[in-house]
């Protein structure tokens, strides 16, 4: 008995090459999965039904919160801005030491049925300014996020990506059509060892490239952050070749954010990043002559805040996801010497407390 359009799962993936030997290659991510009929790719959710790609998860919500902005972490955009943050199930990568494992390392089609514009009106409905696409990779349901972020802007809402930035030129292409904002997560400064051993990726080149496709390519406003691993993924060098990239490439504004590890998933035996390797990570991104250099969880630390390059004064001081003082003008410039510092926007009105939607 053939299986009508109308009951297979999720919908036609656009994302997707036929191949002469009847199988599809996924161009969603640099995995470029060449999948047979009736499989999955690796990421679990985009597997060939009917001789079509389908993403199997659109329409299927498995977690919804409402977060700060700074918690992506996103500090030069939007700033204050409560998010309203969703995931499928999936991921193309295999962390090991994923703190959303449950959600990520998932290879099952879970979740709340939403369409686009429920997602969008469920965002307004809680008085986000934005949605994140976030908790797993976006990009292997960009077409749903896609969906969710046109449907975002016609109700005045911003889409941001917290992405591990293992992309590809098509997928970049859509991302195009809607995102505003991506945050592109490196771990262990991309070292090779550690990429292999950890994620199960054979290089981070294609992440590299990826940045580079969306700085000719698109008009998305980028950040950088860096897990730093202790013993495994805090190399020196490979962080210095990752800051010397994103002064050369990306230039010298772009923020880059320094994160400290906690065990979780499969690297429980591991202990937190100590905040004076950080802090080395942080001095050679400033040689490097990046100017906004952040610490990530480490709350009260004095690199969390935003210094104007020019007078060194503090021109936002932060406090974990809270942002303390605002020493900027109209312009966003520095109240103390005039400098402009390159933040989008302005604080937006105090948040509410953030609570969980979905399970």
């Amino acid at each position: 008995m053939q299986v009508q359009k109308s009951e297979l799962p999720g919908k036609e993936a656009e994302l997707a090459v036929a191949l002469p030997n009847g199988r599809i290659r996924c161009t969603a991510c640099a995995r470029y999965c060449e999948i047979p009929e009736g499989k999955v790719g690796l990421c679990g959710v985009r597997g060939v039904l009917a001789g079509k790609l389908r993403l199997l998860v659109y329409g299927r919500v498995i977690a919804g919160h409402v977060d700060p902005i700074e918690k992506k972490p996103v500090t030069h955009y939007m700033p204050g801005s409560e998010i309203f943050s969703i995931a499928t199930s999936g991921c193309n990568w295999l962390c090991a030491y994923c703190q959303n494992y449950d959600i990520s390392q998932r290879r099952k089609v879970e979740g709340t049925e939403m369409t686009p514009e429920q997602v969008a009106d469920m965002a307004a409905q809680y008085g986000s300014q934005g949605i994140a696409y976030t908790y797993n990779e976006p990009s292997i349901f960009v077409e749903f996020a896609r969906d969710c972020g046109i449907e975002a802007h016609k109700r005045g809402i911003f889409n941001i990506f917290v992405s591990n930035g293992y992309d590809t030129p098509d997928s970049v292409r859509m991302m195009g059509e809607f995102l505003d904002c991506i945050t592109v997560d490196f771990k262990g400064s991309g070292k090779q060892e550690f990429v292999r051993r950890y994620i199960g990726i054979p290089s981070a080149d294609p992440v590299f490239e990826t940045l580079k496709e969306i700085r000719e390519k698109t008009k998305i406003h980028v950040e950088i952050t860096d897990l730093i691993v202790p013993q495994v993924g805090d190399d020196l060098e490979s962080a210095r070749m990752l800051c010397k990239f994103v002064y050369e490439e990306l230039g010298p504004d772009t923020p880059i954010h320094f994160l400290r590890f906690h065990p979780d998933y499969k690297m429980m035996e591991f202990e937190n990043t100590p905040i004076a390797t950080l802090e080395k990570h942080h001095a050679i991104a400033k040689e490097e002559g990046l100017k906004y250099a952040y610490l990530g969880n480490v709350p009260g630390h004095q690199l969390e805040h935003t210094y104007c390059p020019e007078c060194k004064k503090i021109a936002v001081g932060r406090y974990g996801f809270s942002i303390e003082s605002w020493n900027l003008d109209a312009n966003n410039c520095c109240k103390n010497c005039g400098y402009p510092i390159p933040i989008v926007g302005k604080p937006q009105k105090t948040r509410k407390n953030y609570f969980q939607f979905l399970s």
